[in-house]
């Protein structure tokens, strides 16, 4: 039985260390990212506010304004949003970093892959994003506005304003995820696309069950969520049907 080898040992303990390095490498790199955007933004966090807060200002009755009801909320509220742009106008290059971190680690068929996956991930989210800002909140905010009792005045706190909002960026954002998810269990082999197909009836009552948890309680904010996600993973369904057939061409 031959003797456990030190250098071998060295070697590993060197390589994981290497790896450690180069995770903390990237992770500074897009942290740097989004604090470099962030000073950038912050003298303009005020505008960005107002930007973002249109779609309710121009709902409002008349009268009726946002308010700060914290001390300190007049002067942090900006600046938290305008964190969040910055967040979001880096998320590709915070990506990369990450596929640079493991690409190295995979085959030259999952490299194919992940490429278009890791693009349409990140432009399905922003589309979510502006299909929530443009489309979404315009109709929710004027249902809200159109159901104040009389007598009420609608005067929204600026700081869950900003929660409202970015609670909707997200949900809208992961939603349009849904082609990625979809190509993702059939690459990985969890399902094939025809047991994908036969449970699109359970895909479409979740669509709903999800567009009633995270939206106002109204029909069609529901709706609003609930038909792109269905539409979406019928997308994934022929993106991932796609994916098979060019398998079947290179096995063959």
């Amino acid at each position: 039985m031959s003797a456990p080898d030190p250098e071998a040992g060295q070697d590993a303990e060197l390589s994981f260390i290497e790896h450690l390095t180069e995770l903390r490498n990237r992770l500074l790199r897009a942290v740097a990212a989004v604090l470099l955007v962030f000073v950038l933004l912050v003298p303009f966090a005020r505008q960005i506010y107002a930007v973002l807060a249109q779609p309710l200002l121009g709902r409002l009755p008349e009268g009726s304004q946002l308010v700060a009801i914290e001390v300190a909320g007049p002067f942090l509220t900006p600046i938290k949003m305008a964190f969040f742009v910055a967040l979001l106008a880096t998320m590709p290059y915070i990506l990369y970093q990450a596929w640079a971190f493991v690409a190295p680690a995979l085959y030259r068929h999952e490299k194919r892959l992940a490429v278009p996956l890791l693009v349409s991930s990140t432009l399905l989210f922003y589309l979510g994003c502006a299909f929530a800002f443009f489309l979404v909140m315009p109709v929710v905010f004027t249902f809200i506005a159109s159901m104040t009792p009389e007598g009420v005045a609608m005067m929204t706190d600026i700081g869950r304003y900003l929660d409202f909002v970015l609670m909707l960026f997200l949900a809208f954002g992961l939603s349009f995820e849904v082609p990625v998810a979809t190509v993702i269990v059939v690459a990985t082999g969890w399902m094939d696309v025809a047991r994908l197909r036969s449970s699109r009836p359970y895909v479409i009552v979740g669509a709903f069950v999800i567009g009633a948890i995270v939206t106002p309680p109204d029909v069609l904010s529901q709706i609003m969520l609930a038909v792109p996600m269905w539409l979406l993973f019928e997308l994934g369904l022929i993106a991932a049907a796609r994916l098979v057939v060019r398998r079947g061409d290179a096995g063959g």
